[in-house]
């Protein structure tokens, strides 16, 4: 049978003026490397082997935590969790997502959503063992930022 699975490569389009703060998180807080660099867009490989190539262009800025059920939400594993929520959230570049859930969650800039999860631990309750996720409290917290987005700031 023909199978298929998410590959090491991923690509983003964002706004030209988020290109410094994406370097710091990337590289400088998350520990990546930028293997080439064009003046249209970088590619930066993370230490997993994970290839993300950003993208710069004439793009709408989607700083603004939108929380759609349709987004993607990616994982960021560590051997030292601590230590790497204190490097993420010290950095001031991204934007702590209060989910109700034990791990860490944020908005990196660019826009991507991010769970910050051990390199060592069972994650098979997102993988449909045990309990699970409680559905209706995730639910919540998405229409909850999707109200607050509304609210003026």
């Amino acid at each position: 049978m023909t199978t298929a699975r998410i590959s090491n490569h991923s690509a983003v389009i964002v706004p030209h003026k988020d290109r410094e703060n994406l370097r710091m998180f990337y590289c400088d807080v998350l520990g990546g490397t930028i293997t080439k660099s064009e003046a249209d867009r970088d590619f930066i490989r993370l230490k997993n082997n994970f290839f993300i190539v950003f993208l710069y262009g004439n793009v709408p800025d989607e700083s603004e935590f939108l929380r759609s059920a349709r987004s993607i939400w990616l994982e960021i594993e560590s051997d030292n969790v601590e230590d790497m929520t204190r490097r993420i959230l010290a950095s001031n570049l991204v934007r702590k997502l209060d989910m109700p859930d034990p791990h860490l969650y944020f908005q990196a800039p660019g826009g991507q959503c991010f769970k910050l999860v051990a390199t060592d631990e069972d994650l098979s309750i997102y993988e449909g063992a045990g309990v699970g996720p409680d559905v209706a409290r995730v639910k919540e917290a998405l229409n909850m930022g999707k109200r607050s987005a509304e609210l003026p700031h």
